[in-house]
């Protein structure tokens, strides 16, 4: 069945609402009405649209997975050199650092709230983590890393996580400012090696 354009845009407006508030306040604490409220619509106008909340956290993944394969397909467009790519996987942490500082890595927070809670959709969240991954191989393979391509990509993915979650716990800015520059000499470190 094909939704009219304002149903699609309800719609999108409910996996909007849906995934900032599994953002802030987590999966498990964010309810049909809190979302239904957010987008101002009733309960009814709701269930149309989505039948469970499960529902709605495959809609929010699906969506993240677009809007992460666009972001990395516009830092491919934008660079050239694969150095300058990986630099903007890293200065991620300086983007966002606000809402990081406040609610941690939006990936990271949803990927270990579902594990606790032995979610189904905890494998469809952790794709997130494996385009990061695998994006982040490839341009260390394009840079001359081709051997430790993988290595490299899963050790720049596990610090800036935990820069990430020490920045939530601390709330420090020069942290993640210190931690960044960090990971630009460390980069530096490893290019010079191909």
């Amino acid at each position: 069945m094909r939704l009219a354009p304002d149903s699609a845009t309800t719609r999108e407006q409910i996996i909007a609402a849906a995934d900032t508030l599994f953002y802030q306040h987590g999966f498990e604490h964010a309810s049909f009405t809190d979302i239904a409220a957010a987008v101002g619509i009733s309960r009814g106008n709701f269930y149309y649209h989505f039948k469970t909340k499960d529902d709605i956290l495959a809609a929010v993944i699906a969506s993240r997975l677009v809007r992460t394969q666009a972001l990395l397909a516009g830092w491919a467009a934008d660079n050239d050199a694969p150095a300058v790519r990986i630099r903007c996987f890293i200065n991620l942490l300086i983007a966002n650092r606000e809402p990081i500082m406040r609610y941690g890595c939006p990936v990271g927070t949803l990927c270990a709230e579902l594990a606790k809670l032995g979610h189904l959709a905890h494998a469809d969240a952790s794709k997130l983590y494996t385009l990061f991954r695998d994006w982040l191989a490839c341009q260390f393979h394009a840079a001359g890393r081709g051997a430790e391509a993988d290595t490299l990509a899963m050790h720049l993915l596990m610090r800036s996580q935990g820069v990430a979650a020490l920045a939530q716990s601390f709330h420090d800015e020069d942290f993640i400012r210190r931690e960044v520059a960090a990971m630009h000499a460390w980069l530096d470190v490893q290019l010079a090696m191909s």
